[in-house]
Order: structure tokens, then C-alpha cells, then sequence
């Protein structure tokens, strides 16, 4: 917060970006739930060719919300098409599964007032039985840390350093501190980083453009933090109908279910391509290589 030259408190504004596809009723409650969430707050919503109507109902129902209506190239490019109008001094990027509660989105933009070399951060996620989302407090996939993971070792040992890297197991949840990356269904950036590394790379379809833009944020010398005292909840997975949590609000085709399996392992293998392939081994670039191909075969 800062002070207008009457001594008036100003809030910095807040540009929410929340990329939509196929997702009416959840859109509708989303945009509902954030009404008064903060004083100070710009909400534009990318419609990516929704056919449930979506786009209408934001026209009908939030004449104040900034409406961009485009062809489905995309949640990354969907963000980056968010940026164009977007005048804040803060960026939230939120799925329009997502539920700020009470003051999360003040406490956050207070918090990194307060702390320079904060360029992002997120809130506690959670789920809607209540359960915290692992997603939002990752380490980066790191052939070790992806290994551990998808053999299961993280959950034999997830207090462990050495065998649960992927979700950083071993912090206290309930502390403030810095963590690899978070997740864009719930991810507040600061102006200046978008400035200084670029927009979202436009080449991850769905999955990964997360990852990638942490990392390039990491890479820049911007800390992350995970900060608990904040919380939102997270209707995970109900636009693309793959995650046994929404299977009963889900409204995803067989055709995009079937789709988006084979974008999480594109996304894996152009994260590993583009930022790891040159400091492994080669023969530690070929086993990953391989094993996601191997991963795309099982899920096919």
C-alpha cells in the first residue's frame, strides 16, 4: 500500500487474469466469490471458444469484466492475451476453479509490498474435501525429483530431502517460505517480472507453462514463497475431467479427457528439452526422453 499526497491509503491495483474453457456455472460462482474480495481489482476473462456459453453469461451477468473472446490456442497463450488489457501493478493469474476466501488477495498483495525480491506467490490451496494441493508447492522436476515421484518414493518418505524433492515434503506447511513453483491456477506476480522475463512461452498447450515461467523467474533472482495464512480452494481439474475430485462437476468431453493425457507428458518432455537437456548426461537425457515416451504410451 502507499499513501496519495492527502494521506490517503492507495491500494495497488490487482489485474485477475483467469483463462476459461467450457466451464459456466464454475466461471459464474468464481467471478461471484471474488465481488468485494478486494478494493482495488481488474478482472479480465479469456474465453477460449467456450460452447456452454460462457462468454454470454460474463457479458449477461459482469458487465464490469473485462472479456476477451478467442479461438482455444491455449491456457499459456490465453494468459498472454489476459496481459494485453491488463493494467495492474499485480497480476493474479486464477483457473476460474479457484476460491480466494475472505482477505487472501490483500494479505498476499501486502506481503510482497513488503518484500522486493518476492516476484511471485501463491496461498495455501486446498481441495474441496479439504485436503492441501501439492501442486501449489513444488520443487522443479529434476530427473532425481521426477524419478522419486513417479516411483512412488516421495510417498514412502515424504518428509524426505533426498526422496521427496518434487513437493519439497520436508517444510513446515504452516510457515511462510520459499519454494520452487506454484501453480497458475493460483499464481500473484509482480509487474516488474513479467518486464523483466517475458510473457508465458506459448508452446505449452496445457501443463508445464507454470514450471517453465517459475523457472525463468528463479533464473532472473526472483524468490517464490508459499504463504499459508492465505487460503483459496481449488476445484482441481474441472476443465479438463481427469481428476477424481470433480468428476462430479466436470463437464469435460471424452475428446478433451483424451486430449489433455498426451499434453502432460508434451509438456514434460519440452521443459526437459529446453531447460535441463544440456546440463544431464546424455545417457540422463535419454532415459528421461524415453521414459516420458514410454509414460505417453501407458497413458494413450
Amino acid at each position: 500500500m502507499e499513501r496519495g499526497l492527502g494521506g490517503e491509503v492507495c491500494m495497488k491495483k490487482v489485474s485477475v487474469i483467469i483463462v476459461n474453457y467450457n466451464t459456466k456455472p464454475i466461471l459464474q460462482d468464481c467471478l461471484h466469490n471474488l465481488e468485494g474480495s478486494y478494493p482495488n481489482l481488474e478482472i479480465i476473462v479469456v474465453d477460449n471458444a467456450s460452447a456452454d456459453g460462457s462468454a454470454e453469461m460474463v457479458k449477461a451477468s459482469f458487465p464490469n469484466v473485462v472479456l476477451i473472446e478467442n479461438e482455444n490456442n491455449g491456457l499459456a497463450a490465453g494468459s498472454n492475451l489476459g496481459l494485453t488489457k491488463a493494467t495492474g501493478d499485480y497480476y493474479l493469474f486464477m483457473g476460474s476453479d479457484a476460491f480466494p476466501a475472505g482477505d487472501a488477495i490483500s494479505q498476499l498483495v501486502n506481503y510482497m509490498d513488503q518484500a522486493p525480491y518476492v516476484g511471485i506467490a501463491t496461498c495455501k490451496l486446498v481441495l474441496r474435501n479439504g485436503e492441501l494441493d501439492w501442486d501449489a508447492h513444488r520443487g522443479f522436476p529434476t530427473p532425481w525429483a521426477a524419478l522419486t515421484h513417479f516411483t512412488k518414493l516421495n510417498k514412502l518418505f515424504p518428509h524426505s530431502r533426498i526422496f521427496n524433492r518434487y513437493f519439497l515434503g520436508w517444510e513446515d506447511m504452516n510457515k511462510p517460505h520459499e519454494i520452487d513453483l506454484c501453480i497458475s491456477h493460483f499464481m500473484l506476480v509482480k509487474k516488474e517480472v513479467i518486464e523483466q522475463i517475458g510473457k508465458w512461452d506459448e508452446h505449452y498447450f496445457l501443463y508445464g507453462e507454470d514450471v517453465d515461467f517459475c523457472y525463468r523467474a528463479k533464473q532472473a533472482g526472483w524468490q517464490i514463497m508459499y504463504l499459508p495464512f492465505c487460503t483459496a480452494v481449488h476445484y482441481k481439474g474441472v476443465s479438463v475431467g481427469i481428476r477424481k475430485e470433480t468428476q462430479d462437476i466436470t463437464s469435460a468431453s471424452t475428446e478433451t479427457r483424451e486430449r489433455i493425457k498426451k499434453t502432460t507428458t508434451d509438456a514434460m518432455k519440452l521443459f526437459y528439452k529446453k531447460h535441463y537437456q544440456g546440463k544431464y548426461p546424455a545417457i540422463v537425457t535419454n532415459f528421461v526422453l524415453a521414459g516420458i515416451d514410454l509414460m505417453r504410451f501407458i497413458r494413450s
